[in-house]
């Protein structure tokens, strides 16, 4: 079937791409690559991968496109899936003889409630989808394809047995030539990758346990499969030669550091074809290893701190504690690897003095940037189930982790921390990190390192003040 592989515009503003982690609007505008679209439309010959999103096409725009469709698989996340479920009637009203499904956290996690929501979605996929998509594009019965969910010709949703988990990475072809193909590389920019860079995974699934981690716990798994270091490097090779505007590869791998030697093993290969790179990384990863990839064209680090209170990262599984992670900022410091923290506000255990100990703890520490999040309780995930169990979720239990805007909520709240206050002390922890001025000082004097620094810092230093002021509101 004519495929296409669509990120959908969004009805009400709302900005979360099918490759981000959490789906709202953030203090900088940014964009991830669409890699769980690009991924399947590799599978599947002359298909297209179309990010309405990150093109800024408006509603009618994609609804034209698509309706040039046999087959249309949409991503969709439980923020995302009210306006994703509206763009899917609106395409079956225009051709009802379109065959429209879903893939993503949201439907891999309910299935049923995702397809009775409405008659315009024919099937959804579970677990890891691609070959899935893959089998549906050739038009094999629904009947026969694992890991699907469906709606039977009399009505009846139907639950086919679940996929096998795929164990050897490198079935998979490359992304990038999808991404030079159907996308527009400028259009995926973020705060502190330089621009344009290409992300790609090297593996799937975390071997972490962290209950509020979206991916690992809906549809990677707890297990981290990867492709061979050679595999990996062909496709950097093949970015290198063919896609020569870009600046920068990201490996989003959950915890690419996990496998020490692999991760030592793929840097100085990065270094031999002369590569600028980022990556995820726990932190907790040696010296020794964090020479290495910084020897060989590591430039950046993302690293998820989430806490500056030792108890709270216990009880989230994090795995960490605070004094491994302020050697770990020091080696950074050290090296002259560049940090961005993620911090989270209202995991369980939260509370006043918490916020306020995470903040100096983020101060001290003092990555280059910072993203600070509000706790999202995902279907699927330990945190959800503990949420609904202890009552930290509203009575109804229904889910608002952003608002119409896009703009994140806080949707647990605790008898002691309440959602408003907790909602208020994000942009707190913004305005006392980023004000400062040391903070100010070392910002100002990486803007003077370039004129495309200069444009790119005061751009975005507008959308952060934006972001304040909605967030106030």
């Amino acid at each position: 079937m004519k495929t296409l592989f669509l990120q959908a515009p969004s009805y009400d503003g709302f900005d979360g791409g099918a490759g981000s982690r959490y789906q709202a609007k953030r203090e900088v505008r940014s964009f991830w690559y669409p890699t769980w679209l690009a991924q399947p439309a590799a599978l599947v010959p002359d298909s297209r991968v179309l990010d309405a999103t990150a093109d800024g096409l408006s509603v009618e725009a994609a609804l034209d496109i698509a309706s040039q469709y046999e087959l249309v698989v949409i991503h969709t996340s439980t923020p995302s899936f009210p306006t994703d479920a509206l763009f899917a009637q609106d395409l079956k009203k225009r051709k009802p003889s379109l065959l429209i499904g879903m893939v993503g956290a949201k439907v891999a996690v309910d299935p049923h409630n995702s397809l009775i929501a409405t008659e315009a979605i024919d099937f959804v996929c579970r677990e890891e989808f691609d070959y899935t998509c893959k089998e549906i594009s050739e038009g094999k019965p629904f009947s026969q394809i694992l890991g699907l969910s469906y709606r039977a010709p009399d009505g009846s949703i139907e639950h086919n047995e679940a996929r096998p988990i795929l164990e050897n990475m490198d079935e998979l072809p490359f992304v990038a030539p999808i991404y030079k193909r159907d996308l527009t590389i400028k259009n995926y920019f973020n705060g502190y990758l330089k621009h344009p860079y290409v992300s790609l995974y090297t593996g799937r699934g975390c071997r972490s346990k962290c209950t509020f981690c979206l991916w690992p716990q809906t549809v990677g798994g707890h297990r981290y499969r990867v492709r061979s270091v050679e595999n990996v490097l062909e496709e950097v090779k093949w970015i290198r030669d063919n896609m020569p505007e870009v600046k920068e590869i990201m490996f989003d791998d959950d915890t690419f550091t996990d496998f020490k030697p692999r991760a030592e093993e793929i840097a100085r290969g990065m270094g031999k074809l002369g590569v600028t790179w980022s990556c995820n990384a726990k932190a907790n990863v040696p010296y020794s290893t964090l020479k290495i990839m910084k020897e060989n064209g590591l430039r950046l680090l993302l690293v998820g701190y989430e806490s500056g209170d030792d108890q709270i990262l216990l009880n989230v599984k994090k795995g960490l504690r605070t004094d491994i992670a302020r050697r770990f900022a020091q080696d950074c410091r050290t090296l002259g690897i560049k940090v961005h923290g993620t911090f989270i506000i209202g995991l369980p255990g939260e509370t006043q003095e918490t916020i306020q100990k995470t903040i100096e703890y983020a101060k001290e520490i003092n990555p280059l940037t910072i993203q600070v999040s509000l706790a999202a309780p995902y279907p699927g995930t330990r945190l959800y189930h503990q949420a609904v169990e202890s009552g930290w979720l509203a009575e109804n239990k229904v889910i608002n982790l952003v608002s119409k805007q896009g703009v994140q909520l806080a949707a647990i709240g605790y008898p002691h921390l309440s959602r408003d206050e907790m909602y208020h002390q994000l942009e707190n922890f913004y305005k006392r990190f980023y004000f400062r001025p040391s903070k100010i000082w070392e910002i100002l004097r990486e803007m003077l390192t370039s004129w495309d620094m200069m444009k790119r810092r005061l751009r975005e230093g507008v959308e952060f003040f934006r972001f304040l002021r909605a967030h106030e509101a």
